[in-house]
């Protein structure tokens, strides 16, 4: 959807490989839709490992965050402003190793990148999912206090609700759809973040981010709605459009979009 007037656009998508995205045409997508902040997820590459199309393209200020285990996890936000400050992390050690947030701070505006942790690969994992939501609600909260506004766009491997699940029943002793993970959802909203996308179309079904790559999932639209932009009420405010690429296919995620005025 093409921009109005003075608005600015916020996209968050996981690429699931920055440079299996790169082969998909992920440089040509980026040109032709030019968001003004683009929050990746799962790049799973240094920036040393790939061209400058990728790691810094042409028109955006970028910053990486990678995961200091090669070919895994990691964060990074292109902007086609570059920001006054960029942070790192959310203060959890483990967390912070895998690169799994990166903050863009501009003038009346912070834009974060988050990637929380999949519990699907192990229990150990789905543990260390537990943990990064128990510090997260902290995080989110203070985030809450700086009293400006801030969009949290990413992956957070959580369907809140059955609305966002093509099987809502068959998945509840799912990781991504536990009552404990769908719990914690809600009372990050109910600190007052804002799900951009849900709020704008409360009663839509199948707005789904990820589908699996199993059972020809995606080309029956089987899917799971687990990517979101989170924002805080007075950003909240002034949102006008939000919608699912679904076309895109540049990963096994599709990129989420929010246009806002500014």
């Amino acid at each position: 959807m093409a921009k109005k007037n003075d608005d600015f656009t916020i996209c968050s998508l996981n690429l699931n490989g920055v440079r299996a995205a790169g082969k998909r045409g992920f440089t040509d997508w980026l040109a032709k839709t030019q968001p003004d902040h683009l929050c990746l997820q799962e790049l799973r590459a240094m920036p040393d490992q790939v061209g400058d199309e990728l790691r810094a393209p042409a028109g955006y200020g970028a910053r990486w965050n990678p995961a200091e285990k090669k070919g895994y996890a990691g964060t990074a936000i292109y902007s086609r402003e570059v920001a006054n400050r960029y942070r790192h992390g959310v203060g959890l050690d483990w967390a912070d190793a895998e690169g799994r947030a990166v903050r863009a701070d501009h003038d009346g505006l912070s834009v974060v990148s988050l990637y929380v942790p999949s519990g699907s690969s192990s229990e150990e994992r789905q543990q260390r999912k537990f943990e990064s939501m128990e510090h997260l609600r902290g995080w989110f909260a203070r985030l809450l206090e700086e009293d400006r506004p801030i969009a949290v766009c990413g992956d957070v491997n959580i369907a809140h609700t059955p609305l966002d699940i093509h099987a809502p029943k068959r998945n509840e002793k799912n990781s991504g759809f536990l009552p404990e993970e769908r719990e914690w959802f809600s009372g990050i909203l109910e600190l007052g973040w804002v799900d951009v996308l849900r709020e704008l179309h409360p009663e839509t079904p199948g707005l789904y981010s990820w589908w699996s790559n199993r059972s020809r999932a995606r080309e029956k639209d089987l899917g799971w709605r687990i990517d979101y932009v989170l924002a805080t009420p007075s950003l909240a405010a002034r949102a006008r459009e939000a919608w699912i690429e679904k076309d895109a296919d540049l990963s096994d995620h599709a990129p989420v979009w929010v246009r806002f005025e500014r």
